[in-house]
């Protein structure tokens, strides 16, 4: 059954399309919206996105072998993200974490719930785990800062854009000037049925909103920034989805690899559009160089103080210093690039404990 929300009743309600159908993609002012959402004072529904649970005593040490991060000791309300990995080390699902002592909740783009819950229910063998996709029970909110309203509701902190233990910065960017630390963001946990009544006079935002701020804060998005190749170190995941130090996982072979040559095939680029058109090139459309194809752009937004941004994954050999070139079919958009993962991770960026500092805007 296709997913609609039932704040799509509220006035000037339009739904989005894409990763966020069934949502509102504004409520008839975008910006406005989206300047409300990160100053903190509007929240935005995320109802369709996907919540799997996993309960019994086997949860968090069978979740850590299945997956690229440690979560053996997992306090309760500590945020965390994983990600369920292909032998080949490509990323099959990206999941925001957190536990509170007796279930873990695993948050996930709306298509991917049901292939989770049924992925782990072939995986638990003899293990005391129990899986369920309580996604029609549950809904989530986002917020750039705590709500006082949903105060005690279990609520998932981004880790983002800090590198968490085990983890490693393949940006260029140090950790204190990451655009990243601009969009704070909580995603709190509220009864389904509750949506309404919850949300109740507090300002809206459209997921046009919170993908904006998501794109300014270079934070990658399954199905968006991911294809069926993708590895983390090309998104700069490994800061936060992987641990470098935990046991044996499947794709880890391939995680450890490409670290330590330091030279992921691709690599993820923020891109500042020329804002002269009116408007914005579709996702998909090609990255040039000249008349040499090197990548895709894979999200893109009108922000409310930089105008038009994007991000895309492009080849790991074009020059930082390069000017792009976006071809929506024959409209092309200039874009300036500021670089994410470097060209050559491995020799630019400091290790878990350091970083170099590079260009930003």
């Amino acid at each position: 059954m296709t997913y609609k929300s039932p704040l799509l009743s509220r006035p000037g309600a339009v739904e989005d399309t894409g990763l966020d159908a069934g949502v509102a993609a504004h409520y008839g002012e975008p910006l406005r919206e989206q300047r409300a959402l990160a100053t903190g004072t509007a929240v935005v529904d995320l109802s369709h996105r996907g919540v799997v649970t996993v309960g019994g005593p086997d949860r968090l040490s069978w979740l850590n072998t299945l997956s690229s991060q440690q979560l053996t000791n997992l306090q309760p309300g500590v945020a965390s993200e994983l990600l369920l990995l292909s032998v080949q080390g490509r990323i099959e699902f990206d999941a925001r974490v957190i536990d509170d002592g007796s279930t873990t909740w695993l948050i996930v783009e709306a298509a991917e719930a049901a292939p989770l819950a049924e992925w782990l229910n072939r995986m638990k063998f003899m293990l005391r785990v129990e899986i369920d996709d309580v996604s029609e029970q549950w809904a989530v909110l986002g917020a750039t800062k705590p709500v006082e309203r949903l105060s005690g509701r279990l609520v998932w902190e981004d880790p983002w854009p800090h590198v968490s233990p085990g983890g490693y910065a393949y940006s260029i960017v140090p950790e204190e000037s990451h655009p990243g630390l601009e969009r704070p963001w909580f995603e709190y946990l509220v009864p389904a049925s509750e949506l309404a009544e919850v949300v109740e006079g507090l300002p809206l935002a459209g997921a046009m909103a919170a993908d904006a701020l998501r794109i300014a804060a270079w934070r990658p998005r399954l199905g968006a920034e991911t294809d069926e190749k993708t590895i983390p170190h090309e998104l700069d995941l490994l800061r936060t989805s992987v641990h470098l130090n935990k046991g044996c996982y499947k794709g880890q072979e391939t995680i450890a690899r490409v670290h330590n040559l330091g030279h992921p095939p691709r690599r993820l680029v923020f891109l500042q559009l020329d804002g002269s058109q009116h408007t914005l090139p579709a996702v998909g459309s090609v990255v040039f160089v000249g008349e040499r194809k090197v990548g895709t752009l894979t999200s893109v937004a009108q922000h409310f103080e930089m105008g038009p941004v994007a991000l895309a994954v492009i080849k790991r050999s074009v020059s930082a210093e390069e000017t792009l070139t976006v071809m929506d079919g024959e409209e092309p958009y200039i874009a300036a690039q500021e670089v994410i993962v470097a060209p050559d991770a491995g020799q630019v960026v400091g290790r878990q404990t350091g970083f170099l500092k590079g260009p930003h805007r």
